[in-house]
């Protein structure tokens, strides 16, 4: 098994504008038992909404800052290069699609092509043409990857403004920050001065890109109200929930999940496949499709894959909806789980349906076990180490 994290002697006070964790860490073997409601940034109780209820929206929050997205949030990587040629037009009346089937949170980032711009098309095309109800449930969540340079407030605000400006909103919904290297203690000044920024309104509400569990602890500890993490998560990779999972229970501070279909491969279309043979296979045309086979051949190889993709089949017939909405469903419930991704090929193909179909899917304690069973490879922690260490590697 595993080391755990044990968070010990956690208590918290207020400041003006933020609420401060205080913990000291250890290494035990043996979990300390905790109380799911011993440390919480969000201590505001708030009615849910009859989406909330039925589970396709949640709300994450720290202290006052809030935001309401849906559970399963619509990935934009794909708009980047490597996954076809976008056109915009197009691709823009697949998210008016996607938003009118109720998947309304959007996923970008400053450095994923065109995304933003598109964001930016897409929501005036929402303000003229649908109802100011509708307006209010769209959501933008863009991230900001900055090289390792001093992050002055003048520099952060820059770029900052610079995502505004292409999204043509006033304040962005959600702010999701990464670091490359964390030698490099500037990623402290950069959430602060992010923080200025949200207290400006600027910024509604400020979350992270592939920290590790120790990081997020510090920049808790620092005052920083961090709402989210986004990380790597699927039944191939349960990283998150060995270390990460047990500081959000504390904090109250959720993930939010990518590669959760591993670009495709946990899909009937490479079910009953044999990549090791040249040609024999689906090809691996995309860039998410070249990662995460990588990340197959960590876990145990492609012959154990298709164990857990017939494991996986077997789930999916039986309560008559495909291998990615089981897949997604199975993270959904995880712990400290608030949302996931599950990329958009924008006016290439569409998955509306199926992904609709994660929000009534059930998965039953049978269906549970039989996954469990099938997720026998090897314990990606140790291989690879924590959440985002595989952009940090040497």
């Amino acid at each position: 098994m595993a080391t755990s994290t044990v968070f010990t002697g956690v208590s918290l006070f207020k400041s003006k504008n933020s609420t401060k964790l205080i913990t000291s860490t250890r290494f035990s073997d043996s979990k300390q038992q905790l109380s799911p409601n011993s440390v919480k940034c969000c201590s505001k109780t708030t009615t849910a909404t009859t989406e909330e209820a039925t589970g396709r929206l949640v709300t994450v929050k720290n202290g006052n800052d809030s935001l309401e997205i849906c559970r399963v949030l619509n990935g934009m990587w794909q708009t980047s290069g490597g996954w076809g040629r976008i056109d915009r037009d197009a691709a823009v009346e697949a998210m008016l699609r996607y938003a009118d089937a109720g998947l309304s949170t959007f996923d970008m980032a400053d450095h994923y092509g065109p995304a933003e711009d598109l964001y930016g098309i897409f929501i005036n095309r929402v303000r003229r043409e649908r109802p100011p109800e509708y307006l209010e449930k769209v959501r933008g969540l863009t991230k900001w990857v900055p090289p390792p340079v001093k992050m002055t407030s003048g520099y952060v605000r820059e770029n900052i403004d610079v995502s505004r400006k292409r999204m043509d909103v006033p304040s962005l919904d959600m702010l999701q920050f990464h670091w490359w290297d964390y030698s490099n203690p500037g990623y402290l000044d950069a959430l602060k001065n992010l923080t200025d920024l949200k207290e400006e309104g600027k910024i509604k509400t400020v979350a992270l890109t592939n920290f590790d569990t120790e990081r997020l602890q510090i920049i808790l500890e620092n005052g920083i109200p961090v709402v989210s993490n986004q990380v790597q998560h699927s039944i191939v990779d349960m990283r998150p929930q060995q270390k990460m999972a047990e500081l959000c229970q504390l904090t109250g501070v959720k993930l939010i999940t990518y590669g959760t279909v591993m670009g495709g491969l946990l899909s009937e279309k490479f079910l009953d496949t044999n990549l090791t043979i040249p040609f024999a296979g689906p090809p691996l045309n995309t860039p998410s499709l070249q990662k995460y086979k990588r990340m197959v051949d960590a876990w145990g190889g492609w012959s154990l894959f298709q164990t857990l993709l017939k494991t996986l089949k077997t789930v999916a017939s039986k309560h008559g909806v495909t291998i990615p909405t089981v897949a997604v469903k199975y993270i959904l419930d995880q712990t400290a789980v608030a949302g996931s991704m599950v990329g958009v090929r924008l006016g290439l193909s569409e998955h509306i349906q199926d992904t609709n179909a994660i929000f009534s899917l059930v998965l039953d304690e049978e269906d549970v076990n039989s996954i469990q069973v099938a997720q026998r490879g090897k314990d990606l922690l140790r291989v690879i180490g924590d959440c985002g260490d595989e952009y940090r590697r040497a």
